[in-house]
């Protein structure tokens, strides 16, 4: 069973990134946009489960369908959208997971999202600061069920997702 921890942030989490990068990038060549560090590993002092979230941004998700192999030479399974239309998703290290790929081609509104709440928080410390607050309890009372984990942040995401695109609009 996979265990939710959140734990404080760790500055290692831009270098780790930045090694997968280097595994990742050659293996998707020419199909690649952009990649990104995303997610809360991605912001500055958030406390975080440990897992690095990198955005891919691809012309082709067909084209991306065809690496799967070679991205499960470097340790990642391939989960098709599991949940998200358009979206690729890979994850890395099973139960103790390290690595999460959300990849989308270009153009996706799901690029965007992703962008704006990192940037939001950024941004904005003491808002990272209150979602640090959210995630912490709800690590505490999911019982390592990571529907439960992610439900009891939904509201928190969804007013800030939203004043993070009015932000963005200004």
């Amino acid at each position: 069973m996979r265990k939710i921890d959140v734990l404080p942030y760790n500055p290692s989490w831009a270098a780790q990134f930045k090694s997968e990068v280097a595994l990742i990038a050659p293996i998707l060549s020419s199909n690649l946009i952009a990649i990104e560090h995303i997610g809360s590993t991605a912001v500055p002092n958030l406390a975080a489960k440990p897992v690095i979230d990198i955005l891919l941004e691809v012309n082709s998700l067909d084209v991306l369908d065809t690496c799967n192999e070679a991205l499960q030479h470097i340790g990642y399974k391939a989960k098709g959208e599991n949940g998200i239309t358009g979206r690729r998703y890979f994850q890395k290290g099973g139960d103790n997971r390290s690595h999460h790929i959300h990849a989308f081609v270009k153009g996706d509104e799901q690029l965007f999202k992703h962008r704006v709440f990192r940037d939001y928080l950024i941004a904005f410390p003491s808002i990272a600061n209150d979602y640090a607050k959210v995630k912490l309890n709800a690590a505490t009372n999911c019982n390592n069920n990571s529907a439960l984990y992610c439900t009891l942040k939904n509201d928190f995401i969804d007013e800030h997702l939203a004043n993070a695109v009015k932000w963005f609009h200004k």
